[in-house]
């Protein structure tokens, strides 16, 4: 949810500051990174992060945020942690750890919610990126168990030096059906002498006011807000919620001003959508595979066209254009132990305009023309990752990379990782 557009859009309507989506350091280091500033500054006016491998945007930003969007890392290394922010560094407001997330990938690779019971390696990564950029440095956690040792961990890292902390009222194996616990954040903030964040108050926030009524709660500076936020990104407006027509409206403008990845700008409609997916209109935005389709939903195909003919005239015809030519699958093969044949090709949904064009199709009808019997798919799954095995007269063949499903059925999103 924590792309570009959404996070534009959260700005137009009051935050005060927007956080990316969570970005795993060793993702960004193993990327092979190119940071393109010149060709998508005149296109699209971004700064990309762009992964040379496979030609996917890791991160993009802009000026209009630069002096409010917050880096997310996901880390448990206090050096790769620091690498990754000074790539970073020039072009956000800060940067901040996230030790909250009770994800199973996350807290397996030592990440999240792991370094809440690891509070030297926790300090080490914060003191570490302190003293080394020239940015704020934040974190985000969720409460321990009892509250001496929630605000005893609290204690120690606001002595890190970093500029405010985050405390989501819920412990790691607590989910947004239970209660958050307002006294927890409210001794946290009585204890530190530094700014404290509320989270997780999404669950009693319906309007603007019910904002300040959970800050008052807690006792802290301010109020971070997800599910929210997710649902009416209106909802920062002291005037008011908006229709949700119209918030839809504006985002799909920002993802087609902003070249967004269609599958991501359709995850983030659907949480606004929640229960609207199953009228009529909603049925047909959950068919919708391309940019163009969700927006002539909204009456916005006219606005989508223009835009496309605009970026193509101008050189950016399809996202694969930022490092061109990376796309093409890299001839280089392995054999794993199952004898899957697996290369280093990806599938990006958002450049085949046309279901003829798709690479399923088209493997169907080389198969069919030369007699052979259909392709067979089996997927693999781990925790939220997917990778599919296509077999073939006799033979297995799959790619390195990983795919996380984004929405009802069996869609999925590029990961952009090798396997993990």
């Amino acid at each position: 949810m924590g792309t570009l557009p959404m996070r534009l859009l959260a700005l137009d309507y009051g935050a005060d500051i927007v956080y990316c989506e969570e970005l795993i350091d060793w993702k960004l280091l193993r990327s092979n990174l190119n940071i393109n500033v010149h060709f998508l500054s005149e296109v699209l006016g971004t700064v990309d992060y762009v992964d040379k491998t496979d030609g996917t945007v890791v991160f993009r930003t802009c000026q209009r945020e630069k002096r409010h969007v917050v880096f997310q890392i996901g880390t448990c290394d206090p050096e790769r942690a620091l690498k990754v922010a000074k790539i970073v560094e020039d072009d956000v407001a800060g940067i901040d750890v996230n030790m909250g997330c009770p994800k199973e990938f996350s807290v397996k690779g030592g990440m999240g919610s792991a370094l809440l019971t690891q509070p030297e390696k926790a300090t080490e990564i914060l003191r570490t990126l302190v003293q080394g950029v020239k940015i704020p440095v934040t974190c985000k956690i969720r409460i321990l168990p009892d509250l001496d040792s929630t605000v005893e961990l609290c204690r120690h890292l606001a002595n890190c030096g970093i500029a405010a902390i985050a405390v989501h009222g819920r412990t790691k194996d607590e989910r947004p059906r239970h209660m958050n616990h307002n006294d927890f954040i409210r001794a946290v903030a009585q204890s530190v002498n530094i700014p404290v964040i509320a989270n997780g108050g999404s669950k009693e926030i319906e309007k603007y006011e019910d904002i300040a009524k959970f800050r008052e709660e807690t006792g802290c500076s301010s109020v971070m807000l997800a599910r929210a936020a997710q649902w009416n990104c209106s909802i920062f407006r002291p005037e008011g919620l908006l229709p949700l027509d119209e918030v839809i409206s504006v985002y799909l403008r920002y993802a087609v001003d902003y070249d967004n990845a269609p599958a991501n700008s359709k995850y983030c409609v659907q949480n606004m959508l929640r229960e609207l997916q199953e009228t009529p209109r909603g049925k047909r935005f959950l068919e919708a595979q391309t940019l163009q389709q969700m927006c002539s939903l909204w009456g916005l195909s006219e606005y989508c066209s223009k835009k496309q003919l605009q970026f193509k005239e101008n050189g950016l015809q399809d996202r694969h254009s930022v490092v061109p030519g990376l796309l093409e699958p890299q001839l280089k093969k392995r054999k794993t132990e199952d004898d899957v044949i697996e290369m280093q090709c990806s599938f990006l949904r958002s450049l085949y305009t046309s279901d003829v064009d798709l690479p399923k199709t088209k493997l169907l009808t080389w198969a069919r023309a030369r007699g052979l019997k259909h392709p067979v798919y089996t997927t693999q799954q781990e925790d939220k990752l997917f990778k599919s095995v296509v077999t073939l007269d006799g033979k297995k063949y799959g790619s390195s990379y990983w795919y996380v499903k984004n929405s009802v059925g069996s869609r999925f999103d590029f990961l952009g990782c090798d396997s993990m």
